[in-house]
């Protein structure tokens, strides 16, 4: 008798227990994805000390000379020189400008005046061709995340030629200096002289006529 009734519960329990799993299942909350990392903190108040005019005169357009110079064709009396670099000096020196430009260009991002107090730029006149500190810094409250666009395109530059100066493929180098080049006229044009492409484009032409249109990437100088 107890046998037949054990067996008669049997698809009893196995019932209840598959709506116990059933309604363990349905009320257990959906897995959630670990919290974000927290973003990393500075360790200490940072404070401008000169304008972003001065940042870039004395910090980051000598230290992008670094790059430039590195490889460049040079006209001479003797005949049209190529440069590149050659030892461990020359690769040391184009890591110190890639290793400025790659860290300092982060600077752009503290608040600071854009030029030194007094200074307007070249923005007065019928002639001006560049903004005034208070044009720019409008362009740059309308829209901050270009402004940083702008700085990671120069920052992406520094990076890359760190890599080269790991490897020291002096080809690369070529590709390296004209991306510089774009990444600050990119820059330039856009808060600088906005109104001067034209310029910009005359000097192309007659860089392309006076180097020729057949030398390496990047090779051609800077606007003046």
């Amino acid at each position: 008798m107890v046998s037949r009734i054990k067996k008669r519960l049997a698809p009893v329990r196995g019932l209840i227990g598959l709506c116990v799993l059933l309604s363990a299942c349905s009320s257990s909350k959906p897995a959630t994805a670990p919290p974000a990392a927290p973003a990393p903190v500075l360790w200490g108040d940072m404070k401008p000390v000169v304008s972003v005019k001065e940042l870039m005169k004395y910090m980051l357009d000598p230290a992008s000379d670094f790059i430039f110079d590195a490889v460049k064709i040079e006209t001479t009396r003797k005949g049209t020189v190529e440069k590149v670099p050659k030892t461990d000096e020359d690769w040391e020196k184009i890591r110190v400008g890639a290793v400025t430009l790659a860290e300092g260009v982060y600077l752009l991002k503290v608040p600071r005046p854009f030029a030194p107090a007094g200074d307007e730029n070249n923005s007065t006149g019928p002639d001006a061709s560049e903004l005034s500190p208070k044009q720019i810094k409008a362009k740059l409250d309308a829209d901050p995340v270009l402004w940083n666009a702008k700085i990671e395109a120069l920052r992406n530059v520094g990076l890359e030629v760190l890599d080269i100066v790991k490897t020291k493929k002096t080809a690369e180098l070529w590709d390296a200096s004209y991306n510089l080049d774009q990444a600050c006229e990119s820059c330039h044009l856009q808060y600088w002289y906005p109104g001067d492409p034209a310029l910009l484009q005359k000097v192309d032409r007659q860089l392309d006529e006076l180097f020729g249109k057949s030398q390496p990437p990047g090779s051609r100088p800077r606007k003046p």
